[in-house]
């Protein structure tokens, strides 16, 4: 019975891991874009979106912070440097913020 039960978690777990989006599903279909400051923002509205946006930004200020903290500069010149890389490297038909703020499809 454990056995089973552990079985229906695991492959129940699985199933969530299948159906929720990922980072390239959402910036192919239009549903988030590329931020000028190093972030990801959501381009429309619903839970898995939002679920996204969280998980990618939080994931980013980490990394954001470490980098930061080990050259000595603020977070934010380095989100902002890396929005520039992000964003040179984005797809044709992603959605991404230009010097205005302004959203465009590369």
């Amino acid at each position: 019975m454990k056995l089973r039960l552990i079985t229906f978690l695991t492959a129940l777990s699985l199933s969530f891991a299948a159906a929720a989006l990922d980072l390239q599903q959402a910036k192919d279909q239009g549903l988030v874009g590329e931020q000028a400051n190093g972030y990801l923002a959501p381009l429309q509205t619903s839970a898995d979106v939002t679920a996204l946006v969280k998980e990618v930004n939080a994931k980013r200020t980490a990394a954001y912070e470490q980098i930061a903290a080990k050259n000595g500069i603020s977070v934010t010149d380095v989100a902002k440097l890396a929005a520039k890389k992000i964003i040179e490297k984005a797809e044709k038909g992603h959605m991404v913020q230009d010097g205005s703020g302004n959203w465009i499809k590369k």
